[in-house]
């Protein structure tokens, strides 16, 4: 594992790359604590769960739909919205409940084909 400062990233950022290609874990810190793990993306990762923990923070944050938040965690749409609802996520935000709504009926519609 290497170690990288904030204030250093921006001449180390080849290395970085270099080091999550090799496999290599690398912690990035600000004022010597650790602020963040850059880590390889990779299937064993996947194999982990961490592509649902990362669908769910951005499709909690609006990054992404519910629809890209499902493939990304690579589950049936319908599976992972129930998985979002048993983590207490709303689907009714003014934000995204017009399109997140049109989106659902078009894929209900599409199973009664």
């Amino acid at each position: 594992m290497i170690n990288f400062a904030v204030r250093d990233l921006r001449e180390h950022t080849g290395e970085l790359v270099r080091n999550a290609e090799s496999g290599e874990y690398s912690v990035v810190s600000k004022h010597g604590k650790p602020l963040f793990v850059a880590v390889p993306f990779n299937d064993a990762l996947l194999a982990s769960g961490v592509n649902v923990a990362l669908a769910d923070n951005l499709v909690k944050r609006g990054d992404i739909s519910i629809a890209a938040g499902a493939k990304l965690a690579m589950m049936p749409r319908d599976r992972y919205m129930r998985h979002l609802g048993q983590q207490g996520y709303s689907f009714m935000t003014e934000d995204n409940f017009e399109s997140e709504l049109a989106n659902d009926l078009k894929h209900l519609s599409s199973l009664r084909n």
